[in-house]
């Protein structure tokens, strides 16, 4: 194998997360399988096992450093999330998450009873999500990590892409967005000041902790695509949001060939969210764009078939818009009426986690 100079590498921070994974999928090349209905384009990989139904596999890893903090992540909560992240993305093709397999990366300072509290947070997730846990590995690791692929299955007609957008469709958000960055700002300045050992401070997390628990433990929303299978009615294009509002809808923009129109003051943003962001005197529409990691979905879909679902649980942030080629991809109304460029954003594992300030 042909040495390579070091002097001459890339960095992966230089081209991202997602520039990696564009990178990876032009060096597989595009899958000869006729069995593979989709590969490295979407939430999750789907093959078919018969005529009409499919399998879809994700796999996601948690780090410590990385994704978590055990100063403040009760191991149960990463347990949870853990399995939680994964069910996310089966969700987001709108199939039904079945069977898993973890692998733990184990540090020495890890002990048998630790370990055993990570997996009751896993049992806890497989309990919500009617699903079991068939396998994995163990490793010893210099830090802890956990990684969990998920197998789930829908019916081939069923599943639902990030292609599928259609101008004209609406763009939804379940539930509110915003909330889980929210409570990593204040378990990050708590650990902060008890490490600084601050003689007056008292930790009082009450006011917070609807976005601790966001952060902590987000659910997967698939009772909400299982109201959406009993009410008949599939969207056009779906994504979770994982690395942040504004990062999803660009995918969506990207995979559909479309633009998108979004309105500032349509964001759903819970009330304790909106107060976390004043007391560290941000602007909490940062946290709803960029934040990341609330695992609510986002879906287009013709405003005529909205009717059909709950109000109560989606919230219309824009529409789908045609797009020439010169033009911006994502656009966005702000508050005092100002329509301006939406860049990508979010969460990169290769950068800063940190959402730009706006």
């Amino acid at each position: 194998m042909e040495s390579q100079n070091p002097s001459q590498q890339t960095a992966l921070a230089e081209i991202g997360e997602f520039g990696l994974i564009a990178l990876m999928r032009d060096t597989l090349g595009e899958p000869t399988d006729d069995s593979i209905v989709s590969g490295i384009a979407d939430d999750a990989a789907v093959y078919r096992v018969d005529d009409d139904r499919v399998h879809v596999l994700t796999t996601d890893t948690l780090v410590e450093g990385v994704h978590f903090d055990r100063a403040f992540m009760p191991l149960e909560h990463l347990g949870f999330k853990a399995l939680s992240v994964n069910v996310s993305d089966v969700v987001a093709m709108n199939a039904t998450p079945r069977y898993a397999t973890v692998s733990l990366g184990i540090p020495q300072n890890i002990s048998v009873e630790m370990v055993t509290t990570i997996y009751e947070g896993l049992k806890q997730a497989c309990d919500a999500y009617d699903m079991h846990i068939v396998g994995g590995d163990t490793n010893a690791a210099h830090g802890l990590s956990l990684s969990v692929s998920v197998v789930g299955a829908a019916d081939a007609n069923n599943v639902v892409y990030r292609r599928g957008a259609q101008v004209g469709d609406k763009i939804c958000v379940t539930g509110d967005i915003g909330s889980s960055y929210a409570g990593l700002k204040v378990l990050l300045r708590n650990r902060e000041r008890l490490q600084e050992q601050e003689e007056d401070f008292e930790p009082n997390l009450d006011p917070f902790s609807y976005v601790i628990r966001r952060h902590l433990a987000p659910p997967a929303q698939l009772k909400l695509i299982r109201e959406w299978a009993d009410a008949d009615v599939q969207p056009h294009a779906l994504i979770d949001i994982s690395d942040g509002l504004s990062a999803e809808v660009h995918h969506i923009c990207e995979a559909s060939g479309v633009g998108a129109q979004l309105y500032e003051p349509a964001l759903p943003i819970d009330p304790e969210t909106r107060n976390t962001a004043t007391e560290f005197g941000e602007d909490v529409t940062v946290y709803a764009l960029f934040g990341g990691e609330d695992y609510e979905l986002v879906f287009t879909m013709p405003e005529d078939e909205l009717d059909a679902l709950d109000p109560q649980t989606f919230s219309v942030v824009g529409e789908v818009v045609a797009r020439e080629e010169d033009d911006e991809q994502v656009m966005i109304q702000r508050a005092h009426g100002e329509n301006v460029p939406l860049q990508p954003g979010g969460f990169d594992h290769f950068d800063d986690p940190t959402p730009p300030q706006s």
